[in-house]
């Protein structure tokens, strides 16, 4: 059985900057120890990137304030994951994986996202996938429930989540409790 660690937009604008998450920090530091104490497990990366003119962003008619524009330091993943001890599961070119890309869809799940080699995420993954990162009730949970339509073993760790607000965060583990395990 293959493990996969799906690690979900842990970027800076979700830390810390435009779209700053509850429990960000804190989700990314444990993130980087459950990498560190399981040094079989694979490791993927997903990035939210968009251009200057996604129409999620609220000034072109979406709903979030910009964030993660391609090239930015928003966009850039959490300089944390340079504590992972092995160099090969820090973020790399090969094991970090782009959605959010088509400025006319919005695209919470990185179930279809792909690296610079064009590879895609779902079909890189093995047979047990264990979901963390931000934010719980959007991206992560998207995530999740499209790897649970492919795979038997889906986990989302609970204690390594990052949220937009603390009682969505609350109802949509409960929600995914009695579809997907979660520990």
């Amino acid at each position: 059985m293959t493990k996969s660690l799906v690690v979900v937009d842990c970027q800076n604008d979700f830390i810390t900057g435009t779209l700053a998450c509850d429990n960000a920090e804190d989700a990314v530091d444990k993130i980087v120890d459950f990498v560190n104490e399981n040094p079989d497990v694979k490791v993927f990366y997903t990035s939210d990137w968009h251009s200057e003119v996604n129409g999620s962003f609220k000034e072109n008619g979406g709903i979030w304030p910009p964030h993660c524009v391609a090239g930015t330091w928003g966009a850039e993943l959490s300089k944390a994951f340079e504590k992972i001890n092995d160099e090969t599961k820090r973020p790399n070119e090969n094991n970090t994986y782009y959605k959010g890309l088509d400025d006319h869809v919005e695209e919470y799940s990185a179930f279809n996202a792909k690296n610079k080699a064009g590879r895609v995420l779902h079909e890189e993954t093995g047979d047990e996938v264990v979901v963390v990162g931000i934010a719980s009730e959007y991206c992560v949970r998207e995530t999740a429930l499209d790897f649970n339509k492919k795979i038997n073993k889906v986990v989302i760790k609970k204690d390594l989540l990052g949220y937009v607000n603390g009682e969505d965060h609350v109802k949509n583990i409960d929600e995914l409790d009695k579809i997907i395990s979660i520990i």
